[in-house]
């Protein structure tokens, strides 16, 4: 799994799609071994599988060539309901007055996000 795999250099991201069409290719042949474009051999296991995630539209982010972009395929993502996770979290605690905590609590993290700093070391959800 590549975590952010848009933040990675261009140079860098035209040098993972050759690998990953390698791989892809040899998983659609069945094969238990291949070479990859450098000429080094390499054993796989059917189950192999690879997974990137990307936040586009934030600075510093590059947008995937269309030869790499072409190998996955997308999976977009919403906001989530805090109050709801919140509500479930607390009820798993044990907390009979959950749906009014998690309501009171989601009104603070709101009023944090939007009243207090905005440096990016703050982080307002649910980690």
């Amino acid at each position: 799994c590549f975590d952010e795999f848009n933040r990675i250099d261009l140079d860098v991201l035209s040098v993972a799609a050759q690998q990953v069409a390698c791989v892809l290719t040899a998983q659609r042949e069945r094969r238990s071994e291949f070479v990859f474009v450098d000429g080094q051999s390499c054993s796989l296991r059917a189950g192999c599988a690879y997974f990137i995630t990307m936040n586009p539209g934030y600075a510093g982010r590059q947008e995937l060539p269309q030869n790499l972009k072409s190998l996955f395929r997308g999976v977009c993502m919403m906001v989530p309901d805090f109050g709801l996770i919140m509500r479930v979290k607390l009820a798993s605690c044990g907390y009979y007055e959950n749906q009014v905590i998690a309501k009171k609590f989601d009104i603070l993290y709101n009023l944090c996000k939007q009243q207090l700093s905005k440096q990016t070391h703050y982080d307002y959800g649910l980690r």
